[in-house]
């Protein structure tokens, strides 16, 4: 019988079950009688089957896994006719926000190929994605909003791993990137279950010391940065493990090296500049430099994927408004690996990043009990948009400023400080 991609020689079995494991126990902290809506590439198979099986062990009562093809998704770009690009399936997006308003946990397995559609019409996959994102609003208010407990985790598919190493052969390209995620997932350890908890209490300390602090603002300072991020009224500082409305508390992003927070929408002030490129849409954005003025970017250009920017950034009013700062040190593992992963879960867990479009509640002391109105005031962003991109790296300082002015190191040199 020949090897397909479904077989995945290349990747250790013994680590992929521990990634399942995780995910379960760690990412989702799965309840026993908790439903479980998962979506997966079809090249991710062996991981989706192996979270599922620890899925049922942790008690699930129901897993429902909706899988994506990269083949397919190019036989719409190749074939379908233009109207079919305003469109998407609401009607499942629907279903979903049902299944989460009933208590169903989310999980989703990233590893498309990040250039998957960078040799379509950009106009048709802008269109695509906005209309997907309006559809998924419903079931997405439900994530943002952290009414349940949900998680992502990565599978090396060999497109994927074909952009990070295209030098090699696929199945070692394929060995290689699965290494690199074991390792920033934390799951190449005798028990990664623990290494997680002491992770986990790390970044809460850092969460700690910021909402400790209470700084009206972060000043970053770099090549190509001066940029003054607001903070949002009654922010509050996150990290690692957070609890969700429904009681549960889990791990959102594995892997995971930031604590973040909401910036104020109308407070953003100057010019930064990415230190490194963001994979979107197929297209790769390199060398962004924006200009905000009153929490809006009124200037944006990139060396390469401009035009995508601005189709981006012409979303929703929200889309040119920050819903996420983070900090992140220069030396994180996934920073020390080098690697160039095109996939923001990993690449954003390298360096300070901001974010485009939503914010999320959470990130509001006694959020769980704020309306959405209440979050707008306070400085909340709203979009159907929420797109991370990079601006730290080792040249970048940040502050710390009070309401007075005054200031205090939090990192130098990318580094705490």
């Amino acid at each position: 019988m020949t090897e397909t991609a479904f077989s995945a020689p290349a990747v250790d079995p013994i680590k992929l079950d521990k990634l399942a494991e995780v995910a379960v126990r760690v990412g989702l902290q799965l309840q026993k009688g908790q439903d479980l809506v998962m979506t997966a590439p079809v090249a991710a198979l062996p991981l989706a089957r192996l979270i599922t099986r620890h899925a049922y062990i942790a008690g699930a009562g129901l897993v429902s896994t909706f899988y994506s093809d990269e083949e397919t998704t190019l036989a719409r770009y190749a074939h379908a006719p233009d109207e079919s690009f305003d469109r998407a399936a609401d009607w499942l997006y629907e279903g979903m926000a049902r299944a989460y308003a009933g208590g169903a946990a989310r999980l989703a397995i990233a590893g498309d190929n990040p250039m998957l559609l960078s040799g379509e019409d950009p106009g048709k996959v802008a269109r695509a994605n906005k209309a997907n994102s309006t559809a998924y609003k419903p079931a997405l208010e439900k994530i943002a909003n952290f009414d349940i407990n949900w998680n992502i985790v990565s599978y090396p598919n060999p497109s994927w791993a074909k952009q990070v190493f295209p030098n090699e052969p696929e199945a070692v390209a394929v060995r290689r990137l699965a290494d690199a995620i074991f390792a920033a997932s934390r799951v190449d350890v005798e028990d990664p279950v623990a290494a997680w908890a002491a992770h986990n209490a790390g970044l809460a300390k850092r969460s700690a010391w910021l909402n400790d602090r209470r700084f009206s603002a972060l000043h970053f300072t770099g090549p190509g940065t001066d940029l003054t991020v607001g903070l949002a009224d009654g922010h509050e500082w996150h990290g690692g493990a957070s609890t969700a409305k429904n009681g549960v508390t889990c791990n959102p992003n594995i892997p995971t090296e930031e604590v973040f927070t909401t910036p104020h929408a109308l407070r953003v002030e100057g010019h930064v500049s990415s230190t490194k490129p963001l994979s979107h849409q197929g297209t790769l954005i390199d060398d962004i430099q924006v200009r905000f003025e009153g929490g809006r970017i009124v200037e944006a250009k990139a060396s390469r994927g401009e035009a995508v920017l601005a189709k981006v950034l012409d979303t929703d009013e929200g889309a040119r408004r920050l819903g996420e700062v983070a900090l992140v040190p220069h030396s994180s593992p996934i920073s020390a690996s080098g690697i160039l992963f095109y996939n923001t879960l990993f690449d954003e867990n390298a360096s300070c990043h901001i974010a485009l479009g939503q914010c999320y509640s959470k990130c509001f002391l006694d959020g769980a009990n704020l309306s959405p109105e209440q979050i707008r005031a306070q400085g909340g962003n709203e979009s159907l948009i929420h797109i991370d991109w990079m601006i730290g790296s080792g040249t970048v300082d940040v502050d710390g400023v009070y309401a007075d002015g005054s200031r205090v190191a939090v990192m130098r040199g990318g580094e705490w400080a």
